[in-house]
């Protein structure tokens, strides 16, 4: 059985799978679902930080529509790009 949540990474969560649309929901969403409870504790502010940037950026980032900004190479956002490419043809 998966341990409880602590508070942080259930707003986390929570934040992740309700983005504003559709597709970042089912990426973003379906990514921390996955990941939450292992996240260290030390990527929990850049788990913030990434949620705090807008969905479309988000998305274009994953699809490759725009380059990811330096600030997130090596970062959490790799594990969010590899479940992305895991998807494959979903989204």
């Amino acid at each position: 059985m998966d341990a409880p949540l602590d508070d942080r990474r259930k707003r986390i969560l929570y934040r992740a799978t309700h983005r504003g649309t559709k597709e970042a929901d089912f990426v973003v969403g379906g990514f921390f679902t996955a990941a939450a409870a292992g996240i260290p504790d030390a990527k929990l502010d850049e788990a913030d930080a990434l949620l705090d940037e807008a969905d479309l950026d988000i998305m274009d980032w994953l699809m490759g529509r725009l380059p990811t900004p330096e600030m997130w190479n090596g970062t959490l956002f790799d594990d969010l790009l590899a479940y992305y490419r895991a998807l494959g043809t979903k989204v």
